[in-house]
């Protein structure tokens, strides 16, 4: 009779034991989700923070948290910190970013317009920079008239990373050459090479003499 009575005081300590465990873990589970929600309350906060300094013209980059940003990082000669760049434009209020983009993302290859919103997405970045340029207010004019122009040609992603063709462009190569058409070629940015591959690096773009840095944010989870 005893030890049927201790073994259903062990089995009623067991459940009671399976019982606290499972509410902690419960707990936990909720802190880590409110946490999460938290700090994504806080970056986004940071999104519109970061938005309302950008202004037409300015160069915004990336750091994507995929592999083949990270491998576009390395292409950089001087400074690795971003993957990507496009040129912002301000339309009936609404920040959009033109830029040049390939693979899976972009299925017609063609240049891109996007929201500020998504392509600062904290699901597929890990760092936004915001970048201006020295220039007077006509050739800011001009640059973005070059952008519209290029745009409207329909100008496909370079998967070759040709700087001698003007029909297609990668990112950086997109970003250069608009400012360099739309300053009447006052503005030219540096090449990097790599063995027998010359081409400009998203570095080459924002660590320009002309260029500052207006604002940085990285998203942390």
């Amino acid at each position: 009779m005893t030890k049927k009575i201790n073994k259903i005081i062990r089995w009623q300590i067991c459940c009671l034991i399976f019982f606290i465990s499972a509410c902690t873990q419960i707990t936990n589970n909720t802190d880590t989700v409110e946490g999460k929600n938290k700090k994504m309350a806080k970056i986004n906060q940071a999104i519109l923070t970061i938005q309302k300094s950008i202004q037409t013209g300015d160069i915004i980059t990336r750091t994507g948290n995929d592999f083949t940003s990270e491998s576009l990082r390395s292409l950089n000669q001087r400074n690795q910190t971003y993957s990507h760049c496009g040129i912002a434009i301000i339309e009936h209020d609404s920040v959009f970013i033109y830029h040049a983009l390939g693979g899976e993302w972009n299925p017609n290859q063609k240049l891109m317009r996007e929201t500020f919103k998504n392509f600062a997405s904290p699901a597929a970045n890990k760092k936004i920079g915001v970048f201006g340029i020295k220039a007077n207010t006509r050739i800011h004019s001009n640059i973005i008239k070059t952008i519209y122009e290029l745009y409207h040609k329909g100008i496909t992603f370079d998967m070759d990373f040709d700087l001698k063709t003007d029909d297609k462009m990668y990112c950086a190569e997109f970003v250069a050459k608009s400012i360099e058409i739309g300053s009447y070629q006052t503005i030219h940015f540096p090449h990097s090479q790599i063995k027998k591959l010359e081409f400009i690096g998203v570095d080459d773009i924002f660590l320009h003499p002309l260029c500052f840095k207006k604002a940085e944010i990285s998203y942390k989870l």
